[in-house]
């Protein structure tokens, strides 16, 4: 019996046990193997219906071993394309679970037990996640295995939306027995796809270089990626792209894969000995042991899948639609981002009220939007030495209070935003004095510093309930319409005080759980405020933070050069709304490189445009030029942050770098084009636009001169600079003619 599409989005098979889940876009289709093996069948563009062509061949292979307890030497476990593969059964590949029973065993084999589906989508509680508005925009097959010795069943949830080319993943574990039992690795997802030559596409980094877009061809063996700093990473985001060698940003096949977690990850791929590659995703089996007891489930993070057959661009704005729309719950999801100043390069701890207003009388005439009060507010905080952890207002520095610099920022029609950093701590803080058990540490050891800073044990409750007080203290009486979250470490010594042996394995991820379990709390008491994620820079920029602050802090590098790349790799899954972009000093003041406020403002303005600097000290040409940037941002701002974004020429392969924006009617289109380094003899240079409507006729602004969408797409325009001098930067604005 076939598998046909009809009006569902999910077809079952119940005879053949196969599932087919279509749009029009994509099919993912999985099936019971013989022994009750759940196996992966298929993951692509869509397919009217399964005739069985997937089953797998039975071949001998040596030394891959039979199912247990049966005698078939041509059907096994090893090489089998599966859902979720178990531990210690014959299959020699990257496991998806590894259990440890009450008499120590570690064998894990899964096997089909029923399904069931849902209308829409299942919420997954106390963890970020994609959801739906309607119970109609998507549907969820819950298929149920289970390991009859650990007395452990297994949902697998699989979410299809109807209108978008994605698939989610989750995984449920439900202890039944009598026994606890502990997982010592639980994976979000896992699927093994057949024989093909592959490119893993990942977004490594460091401090201030984070998401540099990587590309290498899958070889045989084990891939990794991930990150085991408690965070998500400057070093390694939680996202893989898996695509043909012929992909390029405008053609091709890719899948994309995106954990949505903020916490420690592990993506491996694993290219077997007869070419199939396995991915599996989800929390990293490092430090993890999770104690689950009688009666007691598990619950993983989501994976997002997304399947595109035209390029990396059409992955990336998928993604972009998906995260901004559903993923982000905040009222400002949709809303223009303001333009904001930050005092932090213009002061660091260094200000007061007076130094606070003289910003202000500078940044308001130029059109700036929003002023921000960074760190040094607090406590007795003057150096990053002391006084985390105590958030109340630093009265010697600020004798009015919040109070007053937020009504000096309001008197001048500007709205006003807070840096809080609500995770760590200082040793010298009264909160450390009166509760040193309250920082994670391994008893009769030394503790790491970072930055002068200890992290809070955000695993138990009543930490994050006195740090909820504290920040609900300040905001319930002072007016704050904007909050610049923190975290400026990573994690060491993970070990709470206030655990037992057994559960220590818990605490990396409960960390987690309680930092967002204070997210959800804030963000739901105080939803008129504007929430934007930041850990030092770009250290905790994941789609789990964007279900709470719609937008994040990329990196903390200002310097334009560095953040070509920075942007556009950002660029490869999360929408342009998220990315906040500054305009710095100049010199910059991580690296030093001079750059011209055109170049700083072109590249500030791809992204959520804001500035680094202190505007009372800028010269009247900059002020002008600031003036300037600021009222051409605002005429665009909408195009920017929501319209359809195309990256043209990449950073990482050329010395020309253009990215554009189309809005969703085809009738305005933004072009920034840039070159690195000069040249006596530059190339003559062409760029060609994308995403226009060929019959329409577009008038560049600045000239007035009109060209055909066809010919701005198959001539392009010539984008070399006429001077020769480094860094460079050229703005085209087309506006489709009535």
């Amino acid at each position: 019996m076939a598998v046909t599409l009809q009006q569902t989005l999910i077809d079952i098979d119940e005879e053949q046990l196969v599932f087919h889940l279509h749009n029009d876009q994509i099919s993912y289709i999985l099936g019971v193997e013989t022994g009750n093996v759940l196996a992966h069948l298929y993951f692509g563009p869509r397919v009217r219906g399964y005739h069985g062509e997937r089953q797998y061949p039975r071949i001998d292979r040596g030394f891959s071993g039979n199912l247990p307890n049966t005698t078939d030497r041509s059907y096994s476990k090893d090489d089998l394309p599966q859902e979720y593969g178990g531990n210690n059964t014959g299959d020699y590949r990257q496991p998806a679970a590894i259990i440890r029973a009450a008499n120590g065993a570690r064998t894990v084999d899964f096997r089909y037990q029923d399904c069931r589906m849902e209308a829409g989508k299942p919420e997954l509680k106390g963890l970020p996640q994609t959801y739906v508005e309607d119970e109609d925009e998507a549907q969820t097959l819950i298929v149920t295995l289970r390991d009859a010795t650990l007395g452990v069943t297994l949902e697998l949830a699989y979410t299809i939306y109807r209108d978008r080319p994605v698939i989610t993943r989750s995984a449920r574990l439900i202890n039944h027995s009598e026994q606890a039992v502990d997982l010592e690795k639980v994976a979000s997802m896992q699927m093994d796809l057949p024989t093909q030559p592959l490119d893993a596409i990942s977004l490594p980094g460091s401090y201030a270089r984070e998401r540099q877009l990587s590309r290498e061809r899958l070889h045989r063996g084990v891939t990794q990626f991930e990150s085991r700093r408690g965070a998500s990473s400057h070093h390694m985001n939680p996202f893989v792209a898996l695509a043909d060698p012929n992909t390029n940003e405008f053609q091709g096949n890719v899948l994309g894969a995106l954990l949505i977690y903020s916490g420690n990850h592990q993506i491996s791929l694993e290219r077997d000995p007869i070419g199939q590659t396995r991915l599996t995703m989800g929390i990293n089996e490092y430090n993890f042991d999770w104690r689950l007891a009688a009666g007691a489930s598990f619950q993983t993070p989501e994976v997002a899948m997304v399947y595109s057959t035209t390029g990396l661009n059409g992955m990336s704005q998928t993604y972009h639609d998906l995260l901004r729309d559903r993923v982000a719950r905040s009222r400002y999801k949709h809303d223009l981002r303001p333009i904001l100043i930050n005092n932090w390069e213009a002061t660091y701890f260094d200000f007061d009220a007076d130094k606070i207003q003289s910003i202000l009388d500078a940044a308001a005439p130029l059109g700036i939007e929003m002023f921000v009060l960074d760190d040094g507010w607090f406590g007795h905080r003057n150096d990053d030495n002391s006084s985390l952890g105590d958030w109340f207002v630093n009265r010697n520095k600020l004798p009015g209070g919040l109070a007053d610099i937020s009504k000096r920022t309001h008197d001048k029609g500007m709205r006003f935003g807070l840096w809080f950093e609500p995770e760590n701590i200082s040793a010298d803080s009264e909160l450390y004095r009166a509760h040193p058990d309250w920082v994670l540490g391994v008893p009769d050891r030394g503790r790491t510093l970072s930055r002068n800073e200890y992290v809070l044990d955000f695993s138990q409750p009543d930490v994050v309930d006195n740090i909820f007080e504290q920040m609900t203290a300040v905001l319930d009486k002072v007016p704050i319409d904007y909050i610049k979250w923190d975290m400026n470490r990573n994690l060491t010594e993970v070990y709470s005080p206030h655990s037992d042996s057994a559960h220590e394995g818990e605490t990396s991820h409960r960390f987690i759980l309680g930092v967002y379990d204070l997210m959800e709390r804030l963000t739901k008491r105080y939803p008129q405020i504007l929430f934007e994620g930041c850990s030092g820079g770009g250290g905790r920029f994941d789609a789990g933070l964007m279900y709470y602050m719609p937008q994040s802090w990329p990196s903390d590098n200002n310097d334009p050069i560095e953040r070509l790349k920075i942007q556009y790799g950002t660029s490869l899954v999360y929408p342009i709304s998220a990315i906040t972009a500054h305009v710095g000093t100049s010199p910059d003041e991580l690296l030093g490189r001079s750059t011209s406020m055109k170049m700083r403002g072109a590249v500030a303005m791809s992204g959520t445009l804001g500035y680094e600097l202190d505007a009372a000290q800028l010269s009247d040409a900059d002020k002008q030029a600031v003036k300037r940037q600021v009222a051409f941002y605002k005429q665009h701002r909408e195009l920017v942050q929501y319209g359809t974004f195309y990256r043209l020429e990449s950073p990482f392969e050329s010395n020309t770098v253009a990215w554009m924006f189309v809005s969703p009617d085809q009738k305005e289109a933004l072009l920034f084009t840039f070159v690195i380094l000069g040249a006596v003899q530059p190339e003559p240079h062409i760029t060609k636009l994308v995403g226009l409507d060929p019959q329409q006729t577009y008038v560049e602004t600045d000239t007035n001169k009109m060209y055909g969408g066809d010919e701005l797409m198959q001539l392009g325009l010539y984008t070399t600079p006429v001077q020769t001098s480094d860094f460079t930067a050229q703005v085209h604005y087309f506006k489709a003619k009535d």
